[in-house]
């Protein structure tokens, strides 16, 4: 009884991952197959963009009852050449207020693009990211960009740190800080406990970034629905 009762979930599980991919106005491919096993989602298939292949990922974390979520979809090649997606991409960031274009490299090989430099926010980080991804003819992206904040780490304390982080994370109404702990060492932030989605890992992680002198979030946290 066990066992068929774990196939009808994850038969139901994958019906409500196909059924958000569906609902998604940002993926218009209907190429991608699901295939679910425990809370694992896996995606396979074809996308025109790497933005849309981005999207179905972000779509599948955030159906209920996925743990994990392992993205196998490829992206179809354009005839797009690689100088062409690097002029795009240095405009893009140019044009994006928060990305400091000046600190950020970006290299491309068969439309994967490699981007490099430092930055002092992770939200900055994650803009670089986004302003390339989004580009017609790119395939994947690899961020390499480094946070380093100006306030040093040696600037904050420890306690300091953990205390802000601890206060951003009851503040959010997406996440039940009762159930994560913090620590803090050195700018490393190291999180640990259970969250009930994949949106409220992801918010974590983000409360944890923005504390002053971090440069980087190590998340341990595990979704348990």
């Amino acid at each position: 009884m066990k066992t068929i009762m774990e196939k009808v979930s994850d038969k139901e599980l994958r019906e409500s991952v196909l059924r958000h991919l569906e609902w998604d106005p940002e993926i218009g491919s209907q190429d991608i197959s699901v295939k679910t096993d425990e809370g694992v989602a896996t995606l396979t298939g074809f996308v025109h963009s790497y933005a849309e292949k981005v999207a179905a990922e972000k779509a599948a974390k955030s159906v209920y009852g996925v743990k994990i979520v392992a993205n196998d979809i490829d992206v179809k090649p354009t005839t797009r050449t690689d100088p062409e997606i690097a002029r795009d991409a240095v405009e893009a960031m140019r044009l994006d207020m928060r990305v400091p274009d000046d600190c950020i490299k970006a290299g491309i090989r068969e439309g994967w693009v490699t981007l490099e430099g430092t930055v002092e926010w992770n939200y900055q980080r994650e803009a670089a990211d986004s302003c390339v991804r989004k580009l017609y003819g790119v395939r994947g992206v690899t961020n390499k960009i480094e946070v380093k904040p100006k306030v040093s780490a040696n600037k904050v304390s420890t306690n300091e740190v953990r205390a802000k982080i601890e206060e951003a994370l009851r503040r959010s109404a997406g996440v039940d800080a009762r159930r994560i702990a913090v620590s803090a060492q050195d700018g490393v932030v190291t999180l640990h406990g259970n969250v009930r989605s994949w949106l409220e890992k992801e918010e974590a992680a983000r409360a944890a970034w923005a504390a002053p002198g971090v440069t980087v979030v190590v998340d341990h946290t595990a979704v348990v629905p």
